[in-house]
């Protein structure tokens, strides 16, 4: 049997360790192999027809007890409901250990646990129904979680649920879920880390809370596609990372294809860092920072194929403001609709308040390259040294009455037919360029040193 380097350091500091010192007080000698139990001491058979819960149970209480593994050989295994106790360490081969669902609501539960490790093993569910906020893995108020390079698969809700939990996912695989691949509710310190999530029926890796406050978790280096919005709605579902009240969570490396709405969507989501994803095909906004936050940083991020490149919005209804959006490449950003209102996109980046945009490389936005505000929803927004290609329109300017100050300066603008630099009331324009010398009727817009080609 292979195992990684880490999984024998592990081994090595505790499993070993603990066969060494049984339980003291023991009347019979607990079935100890080299590295830990062996699951077949507790008469659990692998391929057998019959449910294995009630012997799993025991030979995961017994592990946990003496904190040390508990070896799972190839094979499949019906069960559900499984309880893991503190100090629970499950180990599989590969991709050839198989947990199968049975009649229960997960295969594997904790609750108030901590120090809880799985590894190596496959969680099929079958596509059978589950309830409401239940995954094949379902983790309560645990600490000290480690899921690493597991496969979960064909779950009838999410593929992994946690709520309150700190620890780490990585190396796992998640194909099919139903919902989510991935829910987190209230994390504790989470760190999730090059996954792969496939073919979800709602959301990729979500990162909620339930009442707006710190969260902190890391989702770093995942390969996310095909996230589809079954459930319906207007961009609460069909995203590959969607982050939701929860403040100063990193979105960082990951790989987004294939995604209904968003690829990266914070939602009152506030000191939301989305930087250096590479993000293809989404149906919405790539990446999006929407409602009530305070803070955005959307930097080094690739997008190429959406509706509207990135979005820095809603200031007049809810009071999002203050981000940067710096060095991002967005391109080929298409219509979705027709005429010339909102729906239709077609925008490279939006943004409202309080935010400096600089740096970006907008090509083939199929309506504007970079707006500045929309209607009244405009305050304090610098667009500085970017380059905007092949764009009907440049960069276009709120100046609709109520609209607060822009500064567009020093940026590159070529191939713009419509106009480099124009000023608009809503979806009306209402200046000719201002790039090219227009008379500026609008104190609170100054436009200077762009190149225009």
């Amino acid at each position: 049997m292979a195992l990684d380097r880490r999984s024998i350091l592990g081994l090595s500091a505790g499993g070993i360790a603990g066969v060494a010192m049984p339980t003291p007080g023991r009347a019979t000698p607990m079935p100890l192999g080299s590295l830990g139990l062996d699951v077949t001491h507790f008469g659990v058979n692998a391929g057998s027809p019959d449910d294995q819960s009630a012997a799993l149970q025991r030979a995961i209480d017994a592990s946990a007890e003496a904190r040390v593994p508990l070896w799972l050989p190839a094979g499949t295994y019906i069960a559900s409901d499984l309880v893991l106790p503190s100090g629970a360490q499950i180990y599989g081969i590969r991709g050839a250990t198989r947990l199968l669902l049975g009649n229960g609501a997960s295969i594997v539960a904790s609750a108030r646990a901590d120090q809880v490790t799985l590894q190596g093993l496959v969680f099929d569910g079958r596509r059978e129904f589950l309830p409401k906020d239940r995954g094949l893995i379902s983790l309560r108020h645990t600490r000290g979680v480690r899921i690493l390079d597991c496969y979960v698969q064909e779950s009838g809700s999410d593929g992994i649920f946690l709520e309150g939990v700190e620890g780490e996912i990585a190396h796992t695989t998640v194909i099919g879920a139903a919902n989510a691949g991935i829910r987190s509710i209230d994390a504790r310190g989470l760190i999730v880390t090059q996954n792969t999530i496939l073919n979800t029926g709602n959301g990729g890796i979500l990162i909620w809370r339930q009442h707006a406050g710190d969260d902190g978790t890391q989702v770093l280096a995942n390969r996310i596609e095909n996230v589809e919005a079954r459930a319906g709605g207007t961009g609460e579902n069909g995203n590959g990372v969607n982050v939701f009240r929860a403040a100063n969570v990193l979105v960082a490396d990951n790989r987004i294809r294939n995604c209904a709405f968003s690829a990266v969507r914070g939602n009152s989501a506030s000191n939301l860092q989305a930087r250096g994803n590479a993000v293809t095909n989404v149906g919405e906004v790539a990446i999006f920072s929407e409602f009530s936050f305070e803070g955005a940083v959307i930097a080094n991020n690739v997008v190429d194929g959406a509706a509207i490149g990135v979005s820095i919005t809603n200031l007049y209804e809810y009071g999002g403001r203050l981000a940067v959006c710096q060095g991002n490449i967005v391109r080929n950003v298409m219509r979705t609709g027709t005429g010339e209102d909102w729906e239709a996109r077609g925008i490279g980046i939006h943004a409202e308040a309080d935010t400096a945009v600089t740096g970006n490389v907008v090509e083939n936005a199929e309506a504007i390259g970079i707006r500045v505000g929309f209607g009244v929803g405009l305050r304090d927004v610098s667009v500085t040294g970017n380059v905007v290609r092949v764009c009907p329109i440049g960069i276009a300017v709120s100046v609709a009455p109520g609209a607060g100050a822009a500064m567009v300066a020093n940026n590159l603008i070529a191939d713009a037919a419509k106009g480099a630099v124009l000023g608009m009331e809503w979806y009306k324009t209402v200046t000719g360029d201002l790039a090219r010398g227009t008379e500026n009727r609008y104190a609170q817009v100054t436009v200077s040193g762009n190149r225009v080609r």
